[in-house]
């Protein structure tokens, strides 16, 4: 999983916020949008082997169960919780840019979370169930334009489809095998809900996921409106956060090294001018 998605290996899920129901016809209300400024070339062609709205039907599940966990333990930030309203407003002005990215975006129910917790996290699962610690907003100080960074980045998962591929790399002896044989009528597609449902919460990401995740995230929170250079802030205030054993523990698996740093920063020019005809 990336960077940011060790929530799913945590016992506190994340606050249901709201259906952003309306957000595929909002999309409409956005002018012709500029082609991609980033290149990030086409999704992994592994995706179309794990089938997406079984996958989308996972996640609508799993994350339905972790809300109701949270609920019981009482982490669910209610809805006129400054965080959340604060997390919604970014949200409302990334996700009518997603289906540039994704016709099938225009399809999902999205929503967003807050979790009540210490941990430094977010995510974003297929079907775009959105949810934040408020661990990351609190300990790294985040700004807007920092959080914006990080919502496009754990949308651009979802968006990109890396859980399709990843799924289908490491289930060839496994899930896949079963898979393939439904897809020739050999079995119950219904089945494969169930088979990968809790794959979703230990699942980890590539490298040239995480950057692809970057550079896509970059060019959404641009068009949203945010300032592409706080990726760079960002980056750097979880190299910080890393240091010494104490540090958040996806930086073990995803570190914020000088490459991903010098990667966004070679990009931020390429985005400049979606964000300013978006504030304009």
């Amino acid at each position: 999983m990336c960077f940011l998605c060790d929530v799913k290996h945590s016992s506190w899920p994340g606050r249901r916020g709201f259906l952003l129901a309306a957000a595929g016809s909002a999309a409409t209300l956005v002018s012709a949008p500029l082609l991609a400024q980033v290149d990030v070339g086409q999704s992994s062609s592994l995706r179309n082997l794990v089938p997406a709205e079984e996958l989308e039907a996972a996640s609508v599940q799993q994350y339905a169960k972790l809300l109701a966990e949270a609920k019981s333990q009482g982490a669910l930030a209610p809805p006129g919780n400054a965080q959340l309203q604060r997390l919604t407003t970014i949200s409302r002005r990334l996700i009518p840019h997603a289906a540039q990215w994704n016709e099938r975006a225009k399809q999902w129910r999205w929503e967003i979370n807050l979790i009540g917790s210490k941990q430094v996290n977010a995510f974003c699962m297929p079907g775009g169930k959105i949810a934040f610690y408020t661990g990351i907003l609190d300990q790294l100080k985040l700004t807007d334009d920092e959080a914006a960074m990080i919502m496009g980045h754990e949308m651009a998962h979802a968006l990109r489809e890396h859980a399709r591929a990843r799924i289908a790399k490491s289930q060839g002896t496994g899930t896949l095998l079963s898979l393939g044989a439904q897809l020739l009528g050999l079995g119950e597609l219904g089945n494969v809900a169930a088979n990968v449902g809790t794959e979703l919460l230990t699942l980890r990401f590539s490298r040239d996921d995480e950057s692809d995740a970057d550079l896509v995230g970059l060019e959404l929170a641009a068009r949203g409106g945010y300032n592409p250079q706080a990726a760079v802030s960002l980056w750097q205030k979880m190299a910080q956060a890393g240091g010494g054993s104490s540090g958040p523990s996806f930086l073990s698996t995803h570190p914020s090294g000088p490459q991903r740093i010098q990667e966004l920063q070679s990009n931020v020019p390429k985005v400049q001018g979606l964000y300013q005809r978006a504030r304009s």
